[in-house]
């Protein structure tokens, strides 16, 4: 799939990136927003439907929530979209092949860097041919954590749980990130990088690709009050496993 999804090493920015792209209005941002992803799925949608033809292909990034039965590819085109839009370098372009509402495949490939990531279940998790391993720390005193908006949309209860999570991990972590997307926190805790990430809400793309990167890398997965994740749940917890419990004990005050 990291052929299919054009990694091989860096090389020139693509050619839609570089200029921010102005917008005045919402309909402006959803047009823009649009022809990005349109542009990447005229490449991805063929491919993977060659590479898995019987399985079922999720129209919308933005939905969340369980799959019907059987085989889905789960797919956002240009996951970060906005920050392409304003010519920021954090986006991804993500596939994840979801079985009965597991992930079961993913790669996710950053054009800039030409870095891959993929994960397989069983298989481990690799960035390129390097094996992925979260961090081993035990201290969440001495983490760094992140956390991402879901959707600027998003209902105001949703909101202010966010705004006092990160305030409890103000008090309790080293360093707290905020920023979109959610993959590219998930790939450096799978990475070993940072140490834990959290989303209250969220779509089946944004987190299904890093979940399956997480436990692959030996990290723990659950949502914000240490239960099992799906799809459907509220709120989703990404980890070192050192930090799991001081995680969960933080987000749920």
């Amino acid at each position: 799939m990291r052929e299919q999804l054009g990694g091989g090493g860096a090389g020139p920015p693509p050619p839609r990136f570089g200029d921010v792209v102005r917008y005045r209005t919402r309909e402006e941002l959803m047009r823009a927003l649009a022809a990005n992803d349109d542009t990447a799925l005229d490449i991805l949608r063929p491919r993977l439907t060659r590479l898995r033809p019987d399985a079922g292909w999720v129209e919308d990034e933005l939905d969340g929530g369980a799959l019907p039965p059987g085989e889905w590819w789960v797919v956002d085109p240009a996951e970060g979209n906005v920050n392409h839009l304003h010519a920021l370098p954090e986006w991804a372009v993500t596939a994840t092949l979801v079985r009965e509402n597991k992930p079961v495949l993913t790669a996710v490939h950053l054009p800039l860097t030409g870095e891959t990531y993929t994960a397989l279940t069983g298989a481990g998790a690799h960035l390129d041919d390097r094996p992925l391993h979260v961090s081993r720390t035990t201290d969440l005193g001495l983490s760094i954590v992140a956390t991402s908006q879901a959707r600027p949309d998003e209902d105001e209860k949703v909101v202010r749980r966010v705004g006092s999570s990160i305030t409890a991990m103000l008090f309790d972590a080293l360093v707290v990130r905020t920023s979109v997307p959610a993959t590219l926190h998930l790939l450096n805790v799978a990475a070993g990088r940072i140490d834990a990430f959290w989303q209250f809400a969220g779509a089946r793309a944004d987190l299904l690709p890093g979940a399956l990167l997480v436990t692959e890398s030996g990290g723990r997965i659950s949502d914000a009050e240490g239960r099992p994740w799906t799809p459907q749940s509220e709120s989703f917890l990404a980890t070192a496993p050192g930090v799991h419990t001081q995680a969960v004990a933080a987000l749920s005050r």
